[in-house]
């Protein structure tokens, strides 16, 4: 496989902006962050240059750098955000055994609704992360950021918790708790029964 040459960094906002943005907006929820992560992107990709190595596409470098970014800005936020705010969605019922230790649902458990379509499809669809994005938005800070780390850029247990400050055991609450509003949400607005 040939290297990748990075293209003039003149054309980045051209090429990779929107993009860079939408990746941004739906992990960070707020569109004056998500613009700060873009040009920290830039920014850090411009003085990175002479270390990329060509071996990935000039996007998926870029992506890569703004992971880090929006980890940096998890980690800041994470020491800003009080406990007590977690709690604030209407979603804070007991963990009531709906999920095992893995994530997945129980045996016995409410299991979701037959979805009509298949989700794997849904998730090209760009209605589909709309609505997530919107039901995302209606979830505390902490708990839509546990949610798109964990799910979204599966990073690994450990890492959320030493990023966020925070136990095992409230990562496994703050899961089930925005897996159990996300679930409501997006099957009243989108996967939910629809008219014919």
């Amino acid at each position: 496989m040939p290297l990748i040459v990075l293209s003039d960094s003149q054309n980045w906002p051209d090429l990779y902006g929107d993009f860079l943005y939408r990746f941004a907006l739906l992990r960070t929820r707020e569109a004056s962050v998500a613009e700060e992560m873009v040009q920290e992107t830039f920014l850090a990709a411009l003085q990175a240059r002479h270390r990329f190595a060509g071996q990935s596409t000039e996007r998926s470098w870029l992506v890569g750098i703004m992971k880090h970014k929006i980890i940096d800005h998890f980690r800041k936020v994470a020491r800003e955000i009080p406990t007590d705010d977690m709690e604030r969605v209407g979603v804070g019922e007991d963990v009531d055994g709906t999920f095992d230790q893995g994530g997945h649902w129980k045996a016995g458990a409410s299991a979701p609704l037959e979805w009509p379509d298949n989700p794997a499809g849904a998730l090209e669809q760009r209605q589909f992360w709309d609505v997530l994005k919107r039901c995302l938005g209606e979830l505390p800070p902490r708990m839509a950021q546990v949610f798109t780390l964990r799910e979204v850029d599966e990073t690994s247990t450990e890492e959320i918790c030493a990023m966020l400050g925070i136990t095992p055991s409230n990562l496994w609450v703050l899961l089930h708790r925005s897996r159990k509003h996300l679930r409501q949400c997006l099957e009243t607005h989108h996967f939910g029964p629809r008219s014919s």
